[in-house]
């Protein structure tokens, strides 16, 4: 860390006449800022950012999202915004190859599938026992795109971006929105959002799948990879719909449970859950939605000084009798909860979205 400093240092303070701007990969300034992010200096980061080199591919909004997420400052994610709108129109960076070691090549035996599954059910059902109170943003996109019956009516498609501060406490989480569509708002409850809203992913999915109270059955699936370099075992599971996926229709105020089943990919080498997914069958022809699908990802995070894994990307789309929906959402920012759980927003707002009629609610 000492020499990445004062390699930054001697650039700050050269002499203007020496001060030739430095063409750099979008790779690499991505590298060169998490390693200014250990050393701390704001101040001094982001006038190098500004001053001292040129890009040479675009650098996009959501790779500035996870330097935040990792902790760059302030001045620090100004600079990189600056970059951002400069960069636009030049290259997309090439895409990143890893070549992932290859999975086994047959199912585990009998003795290590139990084995294996015995050991991720243990840690699904300790999951949310073994997290501190934290604090972190949830960004979600959200799309509506009506059917052709359901314009004629009078709907139209909506895209929005909401940002909540998602507080994980005493084993319970709760949201308070803050942002929609870049701009800050106040006394509206998660619940009041609209379109289609969702809670317990955090842990109430893990334990719900995996508490042998439910009946889960489970299955070998397959051999998979996450990351490009981690194998997964993949375990298929059926919840039924005496214990199922609770739906409410905010139209006709319609509710049914339905059951479901997904796929739990855990570590090969940890045995820890690194990715879940869900979908409702069965559902009644006549029940307005019609279907749910979720994925959620799990990563390695740091919340002061430790590390946790803990949700970082969530996927969830619906089919209704009037839309299909969308809503992606991403976890950043994690803080523990207390005096250094203070969370700002500061993002550029999108456009606004057209009106809607209201559509339908998961809970």
């Amino acid at each position: 860390m000492k020499l990445t400093f004062l390699f930054l240092a001697a650039l700050l303070f050269l002499p203007a006449a020496a001060h030739a701007q430095r063409s750099m990969s979008t790779a690499e300034v991505l590298s060169f800022v998490q390693s200014q992010i250990k050393i701390g200096d704001d101040r001094a980061t982001a006038d190098y950012l500004l001053h001292n080199l040129k890009l040479s591919q675009k650098l996009d909004v959501r790779s500035v999202e996870d330097l935040q997420g990792k902790g760059a400052g302030p001045q620090t994610l100004k600079a990189l915004r600056k970059l951002a709108e400069d960069s636009a129109s030049l290259p997309e960076p090439p895409p990143v190859i890893v070549v992932a070691p290859p999975p086994p090549a047959k199912p585990p035996a009998a003795a290590e599938y139990a084995a294996v599954l015995a050991q991720v059910r243990e840690y699904a059902l300790n999951y949310t026992a073994n997290l501190p109170n934290y604090t972190c943003i949830q960004t979600t996109r959200r799309k509506i795109d009506p059917n052709p019956e359901a314009m004629k009516k009078g709907y139209r498609f909506v895209s929005n971006e909401v940002q909540e501060v998602l507080t994980f406490f005493d084993k319970k989480e709760t949201y308070q929105v803050q942002v929609i569509d870049g701009k800050a708002v106040k006394n509206i409850s998660h619940d009041q959002l609209g379109g289609t809203i969702s809670t317990g992913e955090f842990g109430t999915m893990l334990s719900h799948i995996f508490d042998p109270a439910i009946g889960a059955e489970f299955e070998w699936d397959h051999w998979a990879t996450l990351d490009g370099n981690k194998n997964m075992y993949v375990f298929a599971y059926h919840i039924p719909a005496s214990e199922g996926y609770s739906m409410l229709d905010g139209e006709s105020h319609r509710e049914y449970t339905s059951a479901y089943k997904g796929l739990v990919y855990a570590d090969h080498t940890t045995k820890t859950i690194q990715r879940v997914t869900l979908e409702t069958v069965d559902i009644p022809a006549d029940f307005p939605i019609q279907k749910v699908q979720i994925k959620l990802d799990y990563a390695l995070t740091d919340i002061s000084g430790q590390k946790y894994i803990l949700p970082s990307r969530y996927l969830l789309t619906s089919l209704t009798d009037k839309a299909s929906t969308e809503n992606q959402a991403e976890y950043k920012l994690y803080r523990k909860y207390g005096a250094e759980s203070s969370i700002t927003f500061d993002d550029v707002a999108p456009e606004p979205p057209k009106p809607a009629k209201p559509a339908p609610k998961h809970q």
